[in-house]
């Protein structure tokens, strides 16, 4: 079972296009036990459990498979699993049931839990009913919120989870250096950097630079 340290700060990098960015982008990511990559659900809609065991083969760290279950989790976990990935995520407005059933699964097959809260009002809402935490929360603004500047990121959320909870936090969606700064400086404990080509207008780790560099100077700001 891999353990988190919430004393350390870790870099998650999001692959949401195909296998052929993974196949040219994956090796120039160095790799470090505070690196995370992640099958994005826009890559996994696209490649299914396939994308994950392509990661898997290049990659011999954590791997995470952001399928946002709804439904069905003991037997997304173990798929995910099954395909090489090391977490899952699960939606934060999945039914109660759902949720402890992901929970428990993911205590039995060794992987690390993580609950999206994206679109959630209070994560401690969702949290409270649960008699084990997941292993990380997620505050997540979507992409389409990334367009809305009204969105804000629930970073007030933070020191009331870590007050009630072990679970870490993560922080995902439009995220650059300047916001991943800011993310540590508010307790966050892993920043989610998705991988954008050029002509995105979402903020991430651009493939159109030096992602090695660039991958570097997140985890200098996160350190």
């Amino acid at each position: 079972m891999i353990q988190l340290d919430n004393k350390y700060r870790y870099l998650q990098i999001a692959f949401n296009y195909d296998t052929a960015m993974v196949r040219r982008i994956l090796p120039m990511i160095p790799y470090g036990d505070n690196i995370f990559i992640e099958a994005g659900t826009p890559y996994l809609k696209r490649e299914g459990l396939a994308g994950i065991r392509l990661i898997r083969a290049l990659w011999r760290g954590v791997i995470i498979a952001d399928m946002k279950v709804a439904d069905g989790a003991e037997a997304e976990v173990r798929m995910a699993k099954a395909a090489g990935a090391s977490g899952i995520t699960c939606l934060g407005s999945s039914p109660l049931p759902t949720l402890k059933l992901f929970i428990d699964t993911c205590q039995q097959e060794q992987m690390l839990s993580m609950i999206d809260m994206i679109g959630v009002d209070d994560p401690l809402d969702v949290m409270r009913p649960l008699y084990t935490p997941p292993d990380v929360v997620v505050l997540h603004r979507g992409r389409d919120e990334e367009q809305t500047r009204e969105i804000m990121r629930g970073y007030r959320h933070i020191n009331r989870i870590h007050s009630k909870f072990t679970s870490l936090i993560s922080v995902a969606g439009g995220v650059d250096v300047k916001e991943a700064r800011s993310a540590i400086f508010n307790g966050v404990n892993i920043v989610v950097a998705n991988l954008v080509r050029p002509e995105d207008s979402w903020k991430g780790i651009s493939t159109g630079e030096d992602v090695r560099k660039t991958a570097q100077a997140f985890l200098d700001t996160i350190a």
